[in-house]
């Protein structure tokens, strides 16, 4: 197990334990006022680890849905994270274990697999974890402040904390795209594109339309800016 990688994904892991722990506030309160005890709440946040996901589920338990429907929902919403771990595992060296993999798998959200896939190939599965170790906490502590405490707080609070992970989120996707000329206009097409995509068909779920999109302009950029070996190995 390499230290120096785990202590580095713990310090890359600070800026998203915030952030985690701000929006899983607002989910706590959500949770709560649909009938979950902080418990239930916390170990929901604990299993998931998925704002979009946990945030329908709580839509299906208001409308008494199925469990087969809170499955399907959540497993629609959820699908970007396989395109997600696919890119991850072809980072890893090749005799990265089985159980490895799967501590990693566990921890691939949105902020974790961006910080993890900017990492110098090949990416060592302990700098992964180290993030997940410190993310985690920040996720199910703020989901158990929400469910305890979160009718205290204000209105006005309650709707600022559920933009904070969207600025978090942009902190991490951002800095790459001053020294990445194809970064620096994949991004704002990927905001253009789901954007056109949201209006011209609004019925495909946000899943789809992530898992969609991100095929497409993957191998459109794939197509006309090729990344060399020795660029790869580089980064």
């Amino acid at each position: 197990m390499s230290t120096s990688n785990f202590k580095q994904g713990m310090r890359d892991g600070v800026p998203i334990f915030l952030g985690y722990f701000s929006v899983s506030i607002a989910f706590g309160i959500q949770a709560a006022k649909n009938g979950l005890t902080p418990a239930a709440a916390m170990i929901m946040s604990l299993t998931n680890l998925t704002s979009a996901g946990q945030f329908a589920a709580l839509d299906v338990i208001r409308a008494a849905g199925s469990l087969t429907e809170m499955a399907l929902t959540t497993l629609l919403i959820n699908l970007r994270y396989l395109l997600m771990s696919s890119a991850l595992s072809q980072r890893l060296r090749p005799e990265t274990s089985l159980g490895a993999r799967c501590l990693m798998a566990y921890g691939v959200t949105d902020e974790i697999f961006g910080v993890s896939i900017l990492r110098p190939w090949p990416l060592e599965w302990t700098y992964t974890v180290g993030v997940t170790l410190l993310a985690v906490p920040g996720w199910v502590g703020g989901t158990a402040v929400g469910a305890f405490a979160g009718a205290l707080l204000p209105d006005a609070i309650r709707r600022a904390l559920g933009v904070a992970l969207y600025a978090m989120f942009m902190g991490v996707v951002l800095p790459p795209t001053v020294k990445d000329r194809r970064l620096a206009l994949l991004v704002p097409l990927s905001m253009l594109c789901s954007w056109a995509f949201t209006v011209l068909l609004p019925y495909v779920t946000s899943g789809f339309r992530i898992i969609l999109l991100a095929v497409a302009l993957s191998c459109a950029f794939a197509l006309l800016f090729p990344v060399r070996e020795e660029e790869e190995g580089a980064k």
